[in-house]
């Protein structure tokens, strides 16, 4: 049981070190990034300044992207900030393809309006223009809308500069560790804590409408899993049987999850639980290790983590119960399965001659692509998109989180400003507003 019990902990990874939840993010992007201008807003209101630069939020997101490189202010021969008094042949002239106008206006005392436009500089039209309300508080992720909706009529790709990502963090007090599980805005801004402990948190996941987080706690000497929204605050306890508790998955309809459970033989199998009835189904019975279940897209299929074969490969089986298949071959080890939301791809840590790697097959060649240069690279989670994935790697002693883009050509580090870990990454599924 001992054995076992090791083993589980190694693939879940837990956390460690010091950490302190604001991120930085470096980019490392593609060889030539579309040329774009972002032109500073235009102010309208009571105060001198507007509650936020709005443009230099937009500018960050697409230069954060790795696929355009907006110019520095000091290079443009305008600065309009409507549409009508865009001059194409000056931007043409500073070598842009694209350029984005706009200005906030206050209409009341904590309310304001944020209006942009989106141009085609070689084919002279608009391309996009919108209007929304915002508030102080809300500012911020109205920029990241309009940052989505520019990114996505250049790219044809749906941004997700408005999502969120969850992480733990470790940091050291007195002779043990505080523990937090920490959600802030994809660029790292907004960091809030969740929930703090002095024993360890692992495997957050989030539910299906970004309201809620389930993750494993060890209060009380034993795991435990939680689920918790975001909003009120409030959790529950869904699971707290002997033995142990571990790795749990949202279903796509939210109403259940996909959970690890050992009893005090210690022998570890994958359950279905109902988060209402706290009913539980074993959907798989053998003597090996079974853990790290998550949910096809479509909710057909449940693909896990297993030992049964002689070392960690990924295999799958339906959601109602039957006789599991093997899905990953190529290499002795392949852990963690994340299924993109699009159901084409699923991203596992792979060993890549001796280097815990991420990688990503593609579900229907069966083919496997390696994305990460580190050693101990961990926890994929896919963005909503299915463009990009985040996970846990280690710079020197520290932890930190990267993300990549599904074809291994756009990559971030986010690191802890005081340094430290920085471990177990997921990123949300797009907001409902």
């Amino acid at each position: 049981m001992l054995k076992k019990l090791k083993v589980l902990l190694g693939m879940l990874i837990a956390v460690s070190g010091a950490a302190n939840a604001e991120l930085v993010i470096d980019v490392q992007g593609i060889a030539q990034p579309t040329p774009v201008a972002v032109v500073p807003f235009g102010w309208e209101g009571d105060a001198p300044d507007m509650p936020l630069d709005v443009a230099e939020v937009i500018k960050a997101d697409l230069l954060r992207s790795g696929r355009f490189a907006p110019i520095d202010e000091s290079k443009m021969l305008q600065k309009p900030t409507d549409g009508a008094d865009v001059d194409f042949q000056d931007w043409k002239f500073v070598g842009v393809e694209a350029v984005v106008v706009g200005k906030v206006t206050q209409t009341g005392a904590n309310a304001y309006t944020l209006q942009f436009q989106l141009f085609d500089v070689f084919g002279q039209r608009q391309l996009v223009g919108y209007r929304m309300p915002a508030s102080r508080g809300t500012m911020r992720g109205a920029a990241h809308r309009a940052a989505d909706m520019i990114y996505e009529k250049l790219t044809g790709i749906k941004g997700v500069f408005g999502t969120k990502v969850a992480y733990v963090t470790a940091k050291q007090q007195g002779e043990g560790r505080l523990y937090s599980l920490v959600v802030s805005d994809q660029d790292g801004f907004n960091e809030h804590t969740i929930m703090e402990s002095k024993d360890p948190i692992m495997s957050p996941a989030w539910s299906p409408d970004s309201r809620q987080l389930a993750y494993v706690s060890f209060e009380g000497n034993k795991s435990s899993i939680f689920v918790q929204t975001l909003r009120t605050g409030n959790r529950f306890n869904v699971s707290s049987k002997p033995g142990i508790n571990g790795a749990p998955s949202f279903s796509p309809d939210g109403r259940k999850l996909v959970v690890t459970l050992g009893g005090v033989d210690g022998n570890l199998d994958i359950h279905v639980l109902d988060i209402n009835s706290r009913e539980t189904t074993r959907l798989t019975t053998h003597r090996a290790i079974d853990t790290e279940g998550t949910w096809s897209p479509d909710g057909r299929y449940i693909y896990f983590t297993s030992d049964r074969s002689g070392g960690p490969q990924v295999y799958r089986v339906s959601a109602r119960g039957g006789t599991p298949e093997r899905v990953t071959f190529e290499g002795s080890y392949n852990a963690r399965p994340r299924l993109s939301p699009d159901g084409k791809r699923m991203a596992v840590v792979h060993n890549d001659r001796g280097n815990f790697r991420i990688a990503v097959m593609d579900l229907e060649r069966r083919d496997l692509l390696v994305l990460s240069t580190g050693r101990q690279d961990e926890s994929p989670s896919f963005a909503p998109n299915s463009d990009s994935l985040i996970y846990a790697t280690r710079q020197g002693r520290n932890g930190v989180l990267e993300t990549v883009s599904a074809d291994g050509l756009i990559r971030q580090k986010m690191a802890s400003r005081a340094g430290g870990d920085v471990r177990e990454p997921v990123w949300s599924p797009f907001p409902r507003f």
